[in-house]
């Protein structure tokens, strides 16, 4: 019986946290569609050299990675200094960033 518990306690754990990844990406994208977008493409969009790259493209770089990301966001870097994100919403859009990986 209580393995039986212990492998159902697993199992459910499991589930909730691939459903706060995909809520925390879901999330991620909110904030990017909002803050981002203006100077960052997406995939549909066409490439435009006066544009910030893709974030497809960005994600597709070597050495970017869930940490590269978290540490890339505490920092300035201009323009993007004139935006000012909460320590969530910058969990959520590496949680974003990171689901753009998997595709």
């Amino acid at each position: 019986m209580a393995a039986r518990i212990g492998v159902g306690t697993v199992a459910l754990l499991a589930l909730s946290v691939g459903a706060n990844a995909d809520d925390a990406a879901a999330r991620g994208k909110q904030v990017v569609d909002q803050w981002c977008r203006m100077c960052h493409l997406r995939a549909n969009d066409k490439p435009d050299p006066k544009m910030a790259p893709r974030y497809e493209d960005i994600v597709k770089r070597p050495g970017r990675d869930q940490a590269y990301f978290t540490k890339f966001l505490a920092e300035d870097h201009f323009p993007m200094t004139i935006y000012r994100l909460f320590d969530d919403e910058k969990r959520d859009v590496v949680a974003y960033l990171m689901s753009l990986k998997k595709r």
